[in-house]
């Protein structure tokens, strides 16, 4: 898989489109990377993930929510996702949508990753999106192996007609295999409890 670099100018078209709102429509997956200490790149996503304004308090996923399985054999992972969601590609990685919730995978080459290394690229991502503040770092061990989680918030363009915000918590996986270096960030808006089954979905991530 080639490194690919997406231009930071993205952050604009996220925010531009989360201010114009619209459930259950695609949005398109964004990938950068960002060099490391020792010169192997890690991706990173081009901007921060921005929620809908639509709703600010919609999107919890029930109790009862099927899930189908994301096989992706262009990026070699799979994941599970709860059906009925919105699948859209992009050419480093996909994102998977619904109402305010938003998922995304970014894959690129490099090296296992490390708290220092991800708390870099989440003080990049802050420089250009002064709405994001940025939470705990912490290393865990999923199925897929070790893993770096962290977490930040971060609020959506105004909605055009309102001119309301949605505060968006996302948390954040970046693990490691064979070369390649995979970016989950799993989104919510504030004051949704999606705990259990995002657990799920990134606890079902495998390398392919």
């Amino acid at each position: 898989m080639r490194k690919t670099t997406l231009p930071l100018v993205l952050l604009s078209a996220l925010l531009l489109a989360s201010g114009c709102g619209g459930s259950g429509s695609g949005s398109s997956a964004s990938a950068g990377s960002s060099a490391s200490a020792n010169g192997a790149n890690a991706p990173e996503s081009a901007a921060a993930l921005a929620a809908d304004a639509k709703s600010a308090a919609t999107g919890d996923i029930p109790d009862s929510q099927n899930f189908l399985t994301l096989d992706d054999r262009r990026l070699h992972v799979s994941m599970v996702y709860p059906e009925g969601w919105t699948v859209q590609q992009g050419p480093a990685g996909l994102s998977i949508k619904d109402k305010n919730n938003l998922v995304r995978i970014a894959l690129a080459n490099g090296s296992a990753p490390t708290m220092s290394r991800v708390q870099a690229e989440l003080a990049g991502l802050k420089r250009s999106t002064p709405s994001l503040t940025l939470g705990s770092t912490r290393t865990i061990s999923l199925k897929s192996g070790p893993a770096v989680q962290a977490t930040y918030t971060t609020q959506s363009a105004p909605n055009p007609v309102t001119g309301k915000q949605v505060t968006l918590k996302v948390d954040r996986y970046e693990l490691a295999h064979g070369g390649r270096v995979a970016v989950v960030e799993l989104g919510s808006p504030a004051g949704v409890d999606n705990v259990d089954a995002y657990r799920r979905m990134i606890e079902s991530f495998k390398w392919r």
